[in-house]
């Protein structure tokens, strides 16, 4: 039997579904992904320094209060607006005032996630093949978010090892016909350096000059360094239009509420135009949490002590890692001014997914190579500073180790 257009029942001579260029051809997950997934169906139990959800690690949560924050929320009726309650809104600025000095709550909008905030942002600012500069070393979701959006993600080189500062002039150097916005990552993820007031000063001139945006990342910024500064916004750099991202995820240890936030900042003209356009983006979406949002100022509040929890663990698994990396000679851990991640500088001959693939298979020990946050020099492992720091200790202990049978 012939179906139409001459195809076989079977659908034979039908074309296949066609998708879109902004998703990756290659889907399938990496070694050591494909690995640790192997190990643990076979019944290990792995010691995982790449952990990121701070609420699988042991810290106890105040879940008794959280659920009645939640459950008070829910009872409120549905009050759409694009930027947000205006209640969780103040409660975001009181929140900033902190690092930004004042911040009206008109120049905030509430989304999702920061991911989302992201999105939102590329719309805001970009055509389709427009490109924004992201920091190198730095997270790797950038790319996949830019593409999602027809946005190119161009790599600019943060300062040399072992602090990774930001570095306006190569920032300068970077900057095309067609960069619409430079990401910045403060306390940087994961080198943990922090762009200071100075170095934002001078970052926002050379932008301004430029007709360039700055999204400022954030995200880590109530976690400085244990006995460090706090953490500048650059909410307070006012000669370029700047858009500062936050959130529950890192600044509660809420990821799992799905509540982010931009604040708007800048030159007035640039600044109420660009809130203008971000409130038509973000009308088409009406995306942050009915619940979430009423009960953000209590979360907020209770957000500290979980807040307090996961510095002290990130601190005490710092120690916990200098005092395992104490004298060798094949890795040391970098300094860092902020953030949740601990970077260790390999030899230069290691090859970091090796290691990583070993430490997995002999040792049920996880951690990240350098090369997935886009190291371009040297040898790096990335741990995660959430995890206990007797793992971060016995963790370190074996690719010293592993180092030296090498």
């Amino acid at each position: 039997m012939s179906g139409r257009g001459g195809g076989s029942a079977r659908g034979e001579g039908r074309a296949g579904p066609r998708f879109s260029g902004r998703t990756p051809a290659d889907l399938a997950p990496n070694r050591l992904t494909e690995l640790a997934l192997r190990l643990r169906r076979e019944g290990r139990h792995l010691v995982d320094l790449s952990a990121s959800n701070p609420t699988a690690v042991g810290l106890e949560y105040p879940e008794v209060e959280l659920a009645e924050a939640l459950a008070a929320g829910a009872t409120a009726p549905y009050a759409p607006s694009p930027r947000g309650l205006l209640s969780a809104r103040r409660a975001v600025a009181d929140v900033l005032a902190a690092r930004a000095g004042a911040v009206d709550p008109e120049h905030i909008f509430l989304t999702a996630s920061t991911s989302e905030a992201y999105g939102f942002l590329f719309k805001l600012l970009c055509e389709p093949g427009d490109e924004v500069l992201v920091p190198r070393p730095s997270y790797p979701l950038f790319e996949h978010l830019a593409r999602l959006e027809g946005v190119s993600a161009q790599s600019y080189a943060l300062g040399p090892t072992p602090r990774f500062a930001l570095d306006p002039d190569r920032v300068e150097v970077e900057l095309g016909p067609r960069t619409r916005a430079v990401v910045v990552v403060s306390p940087n993820n994961p080198t943990g350096s922090v762009a200071g007031r100075e170095t934002q000063g001078e970052l926002a001139r050379l932008c301004g000059q430029r007709g360039v945006a700055i999204v400022s990342d954030e995200v880590f910024a109530d976690y400085p360094a244990a006995g460090g500064p706090a953490v500048p916004s650059a909410l307070s750099a006012g000669d370029a239009l700047v858009f500062a991202l936050g959130g529950l995820s890192k600044s509660c240890g809420l990821p799992h509420y799905k509540l982010g936030w931009i604040a708007v900042g800048g030159p007035p003209d640039a600044r109420d135009e660009a809130i203008l356009r971000l409130e038509h983006v973000a009308d088409a979406y009406l995306s942050a949490s009915g619940p979430v949002m009423r009960a953000l100022p209590r979360l907020l509040q209770l957000g500290r002590e979980i807040r307090r929890a996961i510095a002290d663990r990130v601190d005490a698994s710092r120690a916990a890692a200098g005092r395992a990396l104490a004298g060798a000679t094949s890795a040391r851990l970098l300094p860092a001014d902020g953030g949740w991640s601990a970077v260790i500088e390999l030899g230069r001959e290691t090859d970091e997914e090796e290691l990583a693939l070993a430490l997995a298979d002999q040792h049920d020990v996880l951690i990240q190579p350098g090369y997935f946050f886009d190291f371009d020099r040297g040898a790096h492992a990335i741990v995660s500073l959430l995890a206990a720091p007797a793992d971060v200790e016995r963790g370190l202990a074996a690719l010293v180790s592993l180092q030296g049978a090498r």
